[in-house]
């Protein structure tokens, strides 16, 4: 049985994640606000430490994989915050997880980018302030910027840090990858949707396939990228977007 902690486990695609681990026999050491076995605010540096410590705790010190999930959409104000959790929670729960992983049986992670981080306006100076450290300026930056620019900014720099950290992981026994997700029908997308600003915009961001993903489609894949079958992906960032990025970039990849 593997151990595996999953970040945003209350919900959306963290929710779907937990379930999928779970009925393959897995044990999900959960981190949320609110109904995970380690409740902890992933928005806040104390509430970092304070997740890493509990789950290091519960696993005894060796975990087999780990899901960072959590996040808040471009909504959601104020845009700091976004910043603070999307990315700089994320990084710090894998970053704080590593040596756990190193000690686990075929350690491997999986962290929850975004479409939206090949869209404009997400490359710029909040992207560059997070991938050098600088919370206190990238939450200024944001604050200057928009929702969708901070949303996106945050997510092109957690798929850019994956890519850069995953040779070393990798060295370590560690896989490390990502997944891109497009429009999911989540509680996220759903607040996204409600907005008088951003609801007209997904609504009418085109999706080959058709309509909305679901969290259980995003799952899936990332239990691929956690499994055996996927032990050759290292710094792979999969979109699941139902060919949107595809649609609007055939050319790149």
């Amino acid at each position: 049985m593997r151990v595996i902690a999953v970040s945003g486990s209350a919900s959306g695609i963290g929710a779907a994640v937990r379930a999928r681990l779970e009925r393959a026999g897995d044990e999900v050491i959960g981190v949320d606000l609110r109904d995970a076995e380690v409740t902890a605010d992933l928005s806040d540096p104390a509430g970092r430490a304070a997740a890493v410590a509990a789950v290091g705790a519960r696993s005894g010190g060796r975990l087999d994989g780990v899901v960072v999930c959590a996040g808040v959409g471009p909504h959601v104000e104020p845009w700091s915050t976004v910043v603070s959790l999307n990315f700089f929670g994320a990084q710090a729960l894998l970053a704080g997880l590593r040596d756990a992983l190193v000690r686990g049986r075929d350690g491997a992670a999986v962290a929850i980018s975004s479409n939206s981080s090949r869209l404009p306006g997400a490359d710029g100076p909040l992207a560059d302030a997070c991938l050098t450290g600088d919370e206190d300026g990238a939450r200024r930056i944001a604050l200057e910027l928009d929702g969708h620019r901070t949303y996106a900014g945050a997510k092109l720099a957690l798929a850019r840090w994956v890519r850069r950290e995953a040779p070393a992981w990798a060295r370590d026994g560690v896989r490390l990858n990502a997944v891109a997700p497009g429009a999911v029908r989540t509680p996220l997308l759903d607040g996204g949707l409600a907005h008088p600003v951003y609801g007209p915009a997904i609504r009418g961001f085109p999706i080959p396939t058709g309509g909305f993903g679901t969290p259980e489609q995003v799952a899936a894949v990332v239990a691929f990228l956690l499994g055996p079958d996927a032990a050759f992906c290292a710094g792979s960032v999969v979109f699941v977007d139902g060919g949107s990025d595809a649609m609007l970039r055939p050319d790149e990849y």
